[in-house]
């Protein structure tokens, strides 16, 4: 059985969420609904749960600012929100998963076969990312790549380049080393949108930084730090120009 606690102040989307898991998810046992952040952080100490349903947006602390005081996360945690905003970005950032009100089926089923009951160690790591991406700690400009097997912390700056392969999305470091990310090429852009990365191509995000040379052409394409050539759409091509003028 996996343990878990709610916390959500509002009180429909609790009893709304604990009917689901009763219904879908037998798995998954109910050890306490919290109306607050501060009741949360009790019934943690308390219950020492497998996984949080952790809210968002709550008022006078919020469910980021809970986890700040906790000195450690040995369980997993899904977060729940009623709103598609940046803090869902940060969460996506972070490889964490999510669940957007009212929660659809499908996607609770998604999220609860993803839990481990033993939880591994890279969770703090995860949180550690989500509340820089948020500004409450210092930066280290690193993003979290899912793969088939869990997922990957990366340094931006050592990504060169990212090729679109349907559903997927290889990922290739200034290691030589490439990695499969489950994620599509546009989820990839947006999550580094405020580094120096550019969409030249369909299927092809490249980091400005590592651009060697640039050869002409129709759209032409871009040499690589690594050798790798890419090609630019002509639509791209003006765009790619104005960055080194």
């Amino acid at each position: 059985m996996i343990k878990a606690i709610i916390i959500d102040d509002e009180a429909h989307c609790r009893e709304t969420l604990s009917m689901q898991l009763a219904k879908y998810c037998s798995q998954v046992n109910i050890l306490a609904e919290c109306r607050s952040a501060s009741e949360g952080l009790k019934a943690i100490a308390e219950h020492a749960p497998d996984l949080l349903f952790l809210d968002v947006e709550m008022p006078l602390m919020n469910g980021f600012e809970m986890l700040e005081q906790l000195s450690s996360i040995p369980f997993d945690i899904i977060f729940t929100t009623g709103y598609d905003t940046y803090a869902i970005k940060a969460i996506r950032f972070s490889a964490l998963d999510y669940l957007l009100k009212p929660i659809d089926k499908d996607d609770l089923l998604k999220a609860v076969a993803k839990v481990n009951p033993q939880p591994e160690p890279h969770m703090a790591q995860q949180i550690e990312l989500l509340l820089q991406k948020l500004g409450h700690k210092p930066a280290l400009q690193k993003i979290a790549l899912p793969s088939l097997q869990g997922f990957e912390l990366v340094l931006i700056d050592t990504i060169i380049r990212c090729e679109a392969d349907n559903n997927y999305t290889h990922v290739f470091l200034k290691s030589r080393q490439s990695l499969l990310v489950s994620r599509t090429l546009k989820e990839i852009e947006e999550l580094l949108e405020e580094s120096s990365f550019l969409r030249v191509h369909q299927s092809h995000l490249i980091n400005l930084n590592e651009i060697i040379r640039y050869v002409r052409g129709e759209g032409g394409y871009v040499v690589m730090s690594d050798n790798s050539t890419v090609h630019v759409s002509r639509s791209r091509k003006d765009e790619l120009l104005k960055m080194f003028r």
